[in-house]
């Protein structure tokens, strides 16, 4: 059995089926279940509430999906923080009409960008965002492209908010009955490997002062979460 003190990263199977296969239609569905379970968009946004003091004009949101995840957040922020333009950002289309007709609904207006985030972040740069909100997808990368990724949004905006799977013994033992709320068999091999995959201490602080920035905050959200905010500079907290 693998240690869970060191991360140990394998490839998911969601990430190699295609975006129409039934059994990735299943599994972005359990997604949807286990962040509602996990209460990641309200620790989302509590993170966002007590780091980004000025109201953002533009998020940018990386590893977006089908943007479900964001629209949670939204509509807990929107009162606060109103006309929001979130530009969503995934290698994969699967965001259409409807989503961003749920947005408009609150005040936001969404954009779905179809790219790989180290591609596109040149582009990104040339009209700098408020703010940068990652759920559940830095735990896909290795040290090395963390780095990389690091580095790019340092130039894209002032601040990272990240929400991760917390690496422990609990959140792992936790994957095993996640069959019992009806997830499929992709979902349950995945779960386990985001665990596995996922931080603990001050893992993605020591990343991010590597690549030039300044940790904020970095710890335990509730039972399964891993929490992390970083400003691209010291002057920006």
């Amino acid at each position: 059995m693998t240690d869970i003190n060191d991360r140990h990263l394998e490839p998911e199977l969601l990430d190699a089926l295609a975006a129409d296969d039934p059994r990735a239609i299943a599994s972005r569905r359990d997604l949807v279940r286990i962040n509602a379970l996990m209460f990641q968009a309200r620790i989302m946004a509590s993170l966002l509430r007590q780091n980004v003091q000025t109201p953002p004009v533009r998020i940018l949101e990386i590893g977006a999906g089908d943007g479900k995840f964001m629209l949670a957040v939204a509509r807990l922020m929107a009162v606060r923080w109103p006309n929001v333009e979130i530009v969503m950002v995934d290698r994969v289309d699967l965001m259409g009409k409807d989503l961003c007709n749920s947005f408009s609904e609150i005040g936001w207006q969404a954009k779905p960008v179809t790219a790989d985030i180290f591609d596109w972040a040149g582009e990104a740069s040339q009209r700098p965002f408020d703010v940068v909100c990652a759920n559940l997808i830095l735990h896909h990368f290795d040290n090395a492209r963390l780095l990389e990724l690091f580095s790019r949004i340092m130039t894209i905006a002032p601040k990272l908010v990240a929400t991760e799977p917390f690496r422990a013994n609990l959140p792992l033992i936790a994957t095993r009955f996640l069959g019992v709320i009806g997830a499929c068999a992709v979902t349950l091999n995945d779960a386990r490997q985001s665990v596995r995959a996922g931080f603990r201490g001050t893992e993605l602080s020591q990343l991010w002062q590597l690549s030039g920035g300044t940790p904020v905050i970095e710890g335990r959200k509730g039972l399964f979460t891993h929490g992390f905010v970083g400003a691209a500079m010291p002057s920006a907290k």
